[in-house]
Protein backbone atom coordinates (compact mmCIF):
# COMPACT_ATOMS: atom_id res chain seq x y z
CA UNK A 1 0.00 0.00 0.00
CA UNK A 2 3.19 2.25 0.61
CA UNK A 3 4.71 2.00 -2.94
CA UNK A 4 3.46 2.45 -6.62
CA UNK A 5 5.20 -0.22 -8.17
CA UNK A 6 7.63 -3.04 -7.01
CA UNK A 7 11.00 -4.29 -8.61
CA UNK A 8 11.58 -7.66 -8.29
CA UNK A 9 15.73 -6.88 -8.20
CA UNK A 10 17.25 -10.66 -7.75
CA UNK A 11 20.74 -9.49 -7.43
CA UNK A 12 19.82 -7.22 -4.63
CA UNK A 13 17.78 -10.21 -2.87
CA UNK A 14 20.72 -12.90 -3.45
CA UNK A 15 22.77 -10.22 -1.21
CA UNK A 16 20.18 -10.67 1.15
CA UNK A 17 18.75 -14.15 1.17
CA UNK A 18 20.62 -17.37 0.64
CA UNK A 19 19.77 -18.03 -3.19
CA UNK A 20 17.78 -20.89 -3.19
CA UNK A 21 14.87 -18.40 -1.39
CA UNK A 22 14.73 -16.31 -4.59
CA UNK A 23 12.69 -17.62 -6.77
CA UNK A 24 9.31 -18.64 -4.33
CA UNK A 25 9.81 -15.02 -2.80
CA UNK A 26 9.85 -13.82 -6.59
CA UNK A 27 6.65 -15.78 -6.86
CA UNK A 28 4.93 -14.19 -3.71
CA UNK A 29 5.85 -10.89 -4.31
CA UNK A 30 4.61 -11.18 -8.01
CA UNK A 31 1.12 -12.34 -6.65
CA UNK A 32 1.17 -9.64 -4.12
CA UNK A 33 2.04 -6.89 -6.06
CA UNK A 34 -1.09 -7.95 -8.74
CA UNK A 35 -3.24 -8.48 -5.35
CA UNK A 36 -2.64 -4.60 -4.67
CA UNK A 37 -2.69 -3.96 -8.37
CA UNK A 38 0.86 -2.06 -8.35
CA UNK A 39 2.97 -3.12 -11.11
CA UNK A 40 5.70 -5.39 -10.35
CA UNK A 41 9.09 -5.67 -12.85
CA UNK A 42 11.47 -8.27 -12.62
CA UNK A 43 14.91 -7.72 -13.00
CA UNK A 44 18.29 -8.35 -12.77
CA UNK A 45 20.82 -11.42 -14.37
CA UNK A 46 17.60 -12.06 -16.86
CA UNK A 47 20.08 -12.59 -19.54
CA UNK A 48 23.92 -12.27 -18.30
CA UNK A 49 25.08 -14.65 -20.46
CA UNK A 50 24.34 -12.01 -23.42
CA UNK A 51 26.75 -9.66 -22.21
CA UNK A 52 29.27 -11.02 -24.31
CA UNK A 53 27.46 -14.12 -26.34
CA UNK A 54 25.10 -13.57 -28.52
CA UNK A 55 22.74 -16.03 -27.91
CA UNK A 56 21.64 -17.14 -23.66
CA UNK A 57 21.76 -20.42 -21.84
CA UNK A 58 18.81 -22.57 -22.34
CA UNK A 59 18.10 -21.69 -18.25
CA UNK A 60 18.34 -17.78 -18.74
CA UNK A 61 15.32 -18.59 -21.44
CA UNK A 62 13.81 -20.45 -18.55
CA UNK A 63 14.35 -17.53 -16.34
CA UNK A 64 12.67 -15.49 -18.38
CA UNK A 65 9.69 -17.31 -19.45
CA UNK A 66 8.81 -18.17 -15.57
CA UNK A 67 8.93 -14.90 -14.89
CA UNK A 68 6.19 -14.31 -17.45
CA UNK A 69 4.24 -16.87 -15.98
CA UNK A 70 4.55 -15.57 -12.71
CA UNK A 71 2.52 -12.75 -14.01
CA UNK A 72 5.01 -9.94 -13.92
CA UNK A 73 3.90 -6.13 -15.85
CA UNK A 74 7.41 -6.06 -17.04
CA UNK A 75 11.04 -7.88 -17.32
CA UNK A 76 13.93 -5.61 -17.50
CA UNK A 77 16.93 -6.56 -18.88
CA UNK A 78 20.47 -4.50 -17.20
CA UNK A 79 23.79 -4.52 -17.89
CA UNK A 80 22.81 -6.60 -21.17
CA UNK A 81 21.99 -4.04 -22.72
CA UNK A 82 23.25 -1.07 -21.04
CA UNK A 83 26.81 -2.29 -21.80
CA UNK A 84 27.17 -5.43 -22.92
CA UNK A 85 28.28 -6.63 -26.65
CA UNK A 86 25.00 -7.47 -27.73
CA UNK A 87 22.31 -4.77 -26.58
CA UNK A 88 19.26 -5.52 -29.62
CA UNK A 89 20.20 -9.23 -29.76
CA UNK A 90 19.38 -9.13 -25.64
CA UNK A 91 15.93 -6.86 -26.27
CA UNK A 92 15.25 -9.12 -29.59
CA UNK A 93 15.39 -12.13 -27.22
CA UNK A 94 13.49 -11.13 -24.35
CA UNK A 95 10.46 -9.80 -26.16
CA UNK A 96 10.58 -13.40 -28.53
CA UNK A 97 10.71 -15.44 -24.68
CA UNK A 98 7.92 -12.88 -23.72
CA UNK A 99 5.65 -13.53 -26.95
CA UNK A 100 6.38 -17.34 -26.81
CA UNK A 101 4.93 -17.47 -23.58
CA UNK A 102 1.85 -15.47 -23.99
CA UNK A 103 0.95 -17.40 -26.59
CA UNK A 104 0.82 -21.09 -24.61
CA UNK A 105 -2.48 -21.64 -23.11
CA UNK A 106 -0.98 -22.55 -20.42
CA UNK A 107 -0.10 -18.57 -19.30
CA UNK A 108 -3.97 -17.18 -19.88
CA UNK A 109 -4.78 -19.95 -17.15
CA UNK A 110 -2.53 -19.22 -15.03
CA UNK A 111 -3.49 -15.92 -14.99
CA UNK A 112 -6.98 -16.59 -14.56
CA UNK A 113 -6.13 -18.92 -12.00
CA UNK A 114 -6.28 -16.62 -9.59
CA UNK A 115 -9.56 -15.18 -8.90
CA UNK A 116 -8.78 -11.46 -8.60
CA UNK A 117 -11.60 -10.13 -5.69
CA UNK A 118 -12.77 -6.93 -6.08
CA UNK A 119 -12.70 -3.93 -3.23
CA UNK A 120 -16.15 -2.86 -2.85
CA UNK A 121 -15.96 0.05 -5.25
CA UNK A 122 -17.47 1.02 -8.30
CA UNK A 123 -14.22 1.56 -10.37
CA UNK A 124 -13.56 -2.28 -9.07
CA UNK A 125 -16.35 -3.98 -10.17
CA UNK A 126 -16.71 -2.43 -13.35
CA UNK A 127 -12.87 -3.09 -13.73
CA UNK A 128 -13.67 -7.03 -13.48
CA UNK A 129 -16.75 -6.55 -15.43
CA UNK A 130 -15.33 -5.17 -18.11
CA UNK A 131 -12.89 -7.96 -18.33
CA UNK A 132 -15.41 -10.16 -18.10
CA UNK A 133 -18.22 -8.80 -20.67
CA UNK A 134 -14.86 -8.18 -23.26
CA UNK A 135 -14.58 -12.30 -23.05
CA UNK A 136 -18.31 -12.96 -23.65
CA UNK A 137 -18.90 -10.50 -26.16
CA UNK A 138 -15.47 -11.26 -27.89
CA UNK A 139 -14.36 -7.85 -28.03
CA UNK A 140 -11.03 -7.00 -28.96
CA UNK A 141 -9.55 -4.20 -26.56
CA UNK A 142 -10.83 -2.79 -23.46
CA UNK A 143 -10.50 1.30 -23.89
CA UNK A 144 -10.59 3.68 -20.33
CA UNK A 145 -10.27 7.15 -20.07
CA UNK A 146 -8.52 7.88 -16.92
CA UNK A 147 -6.35 10.96 -15.32
CA UNK A 148 -4.74 9.61 -12.55
CA UNK A 149 -4.39 6.10 -14.01
CA UNK A 150 -5.99 4.53 -10.71
CA UNK A 151 -8.96 2.87 -13.19
CA UNK A 152 -6.42 1.56 -15.40
CA UNK A 153 -4.72 -0.51 -12.84
CA UNK A 154 -7.80 -1.79 -11.35
CA UNK A 155 -8.29 -3.70 -14.87
CA UNK A 156 -5.30 -4.30 -15.55
CA UNK A 157 -4.92 -6.35 -12.06
CA UNK A 158 -7.79 -8.38 -13.69
CA UNK A 159 -5.34 -9.31 -16.45
CA UNK A 160 -7.79 -9.28 -19.38
CA UNK A 161 -7.33 -11.68 -22.28
CA UNK A 162 -7.08 -8.60 -24.68
CA UNK A 163 -5.31 -5.77 -25.10
CA UNK A 164 -6.12 -2.11 -22.90
CA UNK A 165 -5.83 0.81 -24.33
CA UNK A 166 -5.65 3.69 -22.07
CA UNK A 167 -6.47 7.36 -23.26
CA UNK A 168 -5.20 10.19 -20.67
CA UNK A 169 -4.87 14.07 -20.48
CA UNK A 170 -1.78 13.48 -18.42
CA UNK A 171 1.95 12.50 -20.18
CA UNK A 172 2.95 11.85 -16.74
CA UNK A 173 0.09 9.55 -15.91
CA UNK A 174 0.63 8.11 -19.47
CA UNK A 175 4.59 7.35 -19.26
CA UNK A 176 3.81 6.25 -15.78
CA UNK A 177 0.74 3.30 -17.24
CA UNK A 178 3.55 2.25 -19.94
CA UNK A 179 4.68 -0.47 -17.05
CA UNK A 180 1.24 -2.13 -16.72
CA UNK A 181 0.55 -5.36 -17.73
CA UNK A 182 -1.37 -5.37 -21.66
CA UNK A 183 -1.65 -1.75 -21.68
CA UNK A 184 -0.98 0.66 -24.53
CA UNK A 185 -0.69 4.19 -23.10
CA UNK A 186 -1.86 7.49 -25.10
CA UNK A 187 -1.29 11.10 -23.98
CA UNK A 188 -4.26 13.02 -25.96
CA UNK A 189 -6.93 15.74 -25.02
CA UNK A 190 -9.97 14.94 -22.97
CA UNK A 191 -13.29 14.84 -23.84
CA UNK A 192 -16.18 17.07 -23.54
CA UNK A 193 -19.20 14.64 -23.63
CA UNK A 194 -20.13 10.88 -23.69
CA UNK A 195 -21.02 11.14 -27.55
CA UNK A 196 -17.00 12.92 -27.93
CA UNK A 197 -16.23 9.98 -25.50
CA UNK A 198 -17.09 6.75 -27.48
CA UNK A 199 -16.66 9.28 -30.89
CA UNK A 200 -12.58 9.18 -29.63
CA UNK A 201 -12.82 5.67 -28.72
CA UNK A 202 -13.77 4.34 -31.56
CA UNK A 203 -10.80 6.47 -33.48
CA UNK A 204 -8.67 5.22 -31.23
CA UNK A 205 -8.64 1.84 -31.70
CA UNK A 206 -8.45 2.44 -35.20
CA UNK A 207 -5.89 4.72 -35.37
CA UNK A 208 -3.04 2.47 -32.83
CA UNK A 209 -4.09 -0.76 -34.62
CA UNK A 210 -6.61 -2.41 -32.27
CA UNK A 211 -9.61 -2.77 -33.87
CA UNK A 212 -10.99 -3.03 -37.77
CA UNK A 213 -14.57 -2.50 -39.03
CA UNK A 214 -17.17 -4.74 -37.09
CA UNK A 215 -15.68 -5.58 -33.94
CA UNK A 216 -16.31 -4.28 -30.43
CA UNK A 217 -14.31 -2.58 -27.71
CA UNK A 218 -15.37 -1.68 -24.03
CA UNK A 219 -15.07 1.54 -22.80
CA UNK A 220 -14.68 2.79 -19.65
CA UNK A 221 -14.97 6.13 -18.39
CA UNK A 222 -16.36 8.57 -14.90
CA UNK A 223 -18.79 11.12 -15.66
CA UNK A 224 -18.48 13.84 -14.87
CA UNK A 225 -15.22 14.02 -16.89
CA UNK A 226 -11.93 15.43 -15.36
CA UNK A 227 -13.01 14.22 -11.88
CA UNK A 228 -10.34 11.88 -10.52
CA UNK A 229 -11.86 8.79 -8.99
CA UNK A 230 -15.48 9.19 -10.85
CA UNK A 231 -15.50 5.80 -13.43
CA UNK A 232 -18.90 5.04 -13.01
CA UNK A 233 -19.43 4.21 -16.99
CA UNK A 234 -19.09 0.88 -18.89
CA UNK A 235 -19.79 0.94 -22.77
CA UNK A 236 -20.05 -1.75 -25.42
CA UNK A 237 -19.01 -0.38 -28.66
CA UNK A 238 -19.25 -1.86 -32.31
CA UNK A 239 -16.31 -0.04 -34.76
CA UNK A 240 -18.13 1.21 -38.19
CA UNK A 241 -14.83 1.29 -39.88
CA UNK A 242 -15.32 4.67 -41.19
CA UNK A 243 -14.55 6.74 -38.08
CA UNK A 244 -11.54 8.59 -38.88
CA UNK A 245 -12.97 10.08 -42.41
CA UNK A 246 -12.03 13.72 -41.68
CA UNK A 247 -10.19 13.05 -38.03
CA UNK A 248 -6.45 13.65 -38.95
CA UNK A 249 -4.78 15.07 -35.65
CA UNK A 250 -3.17 12.25 -33.78
CA UNK A 251 -5.01 13.60 -30.13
Amino acid sequence: EACDGVMVARGDLGVELPPQQVPPLQKRIAEVSRRMGRPVVVATQMLESMITSPSPTRAEVSDVATAVYDGADAIMLSAESAAGAWPMESVAMMDAIGVSVEADPEHGDRMHFTVMKPDPTTADALAEAAKNIAATVSAVAIICFTTSGSTARRIARERPSVPLLVLTPSQETARRLGLLWGTHAVHTRDVESFEDMVAKSKRMALRHGMAKAGDRVIVLAGVPFRTPGSTNVLHVVRIVGDELKGHHSQV
